[in-house]
């Protein structure tokens, strides 16, 4: 059976994790990334491979600078000469007043959230391209949809998200790439753990579904837009328990 190779960015906790070990858990060969949280990205390595038996490379880089992304798409052609699923997960948060927000931390919400996918999915392609198929699944927000007051920046990089995965869906869609992306609501993952009681209460009492979605509810949608659905590209899915 042919060895299918996965590389999630952003995997040492949260979203990125559950989505690597779902693939993993299904017999995916994995590259996990992470910026800093190298601890916690050898965690998810360790238990990817005591749990599944599949091999698991992880790396501490950032998706955003273009020499780490070359170097890892080169330690994967190398080992696999192959890539069957792109999961861009990298990003961060920013909470504050726009007129508040330093230079520096404006490029590097960018650089984290938007310029991390453009890199990846630059360095996936041939891969992709050569093997006659791909999935490629960015993970977004919903505030990429409606913006969100005091998230100006993590808002525009994740509108900018949603508009290059339908531009690179309709690019790529001649070769048999499908490019989807997610649009996250309220997740409970540690992102969210700065608010009050009294806040997520109110953020709860928004939700349609009365609760926050969870990690693993992310992890399955993505892997089952990897699974067939050939026809299905250039969509930017809601995940919101109703809420936007």
């Amino acid at each position: 059976m042919e060895k299918k190779i996965a590389l999630v960015t952003g995997a040492s906790r949260g979203i990125g994790k559950a989505i690597a070990l779902k693939f993993a858990q299904e017999g995916y060969h994995m590259f996990i990334t992470c910026y800093r949280r190298h601890s916690e990205l050898t965690q998810t390595q360790e238990e990817i491979i005591e749990k599944f038996h599949v091999s698991c490379d992880a790396y501490v880089c950032d998706a955003g600078y273009r020499d780490a992304c070359e170097d890892l798409f080169w330690i994967i052609q190398k080992q696999y000469g192959t890539l069957d699923v792109l999961v861009n997960n990298a990003g961060v948060s920013y909470i504050g007043l726009l007129q508040d927000m330093s230079f520096e931390d404006w490029d590097h919400v960018l650089s984290s959230n938007l310029t991390s996918v453009f890199n990846c999915c630059k360095l996936a392609i041939p891969m992709m391209l050569r093997k006659g198929h791909g999935k490629i699944v960015n993970i977004s927000s919903v505030w990429g949809n409606v913006g969100a007051s005091c998230e100006v920046a993590y808002s525009a990089t994740k509108g900018g998200v949603n508009t290059f995965t339908r531009a690179l869906a309709r690019e790529l869609a001649p070769s048999n790439i499908q490019v989807n992306a997610v649009a996250c609501g309220a997740i409970d993952t540690d992102m969210n753990k700065w608010m009050e009681a009294d806040e997520r209460q109110a953020l709860l009492d928004e939700i349609p579904a009365g609760r926050m979605g969870n990690v693993e509810e992310v992890a399955d949608l993505v892997y089952h837009l990897c699974c067939g659905h050939t026809y299905l590209t250039g969509q930017i899915i809601g995940l919101n328990g109703g809420w936007m």
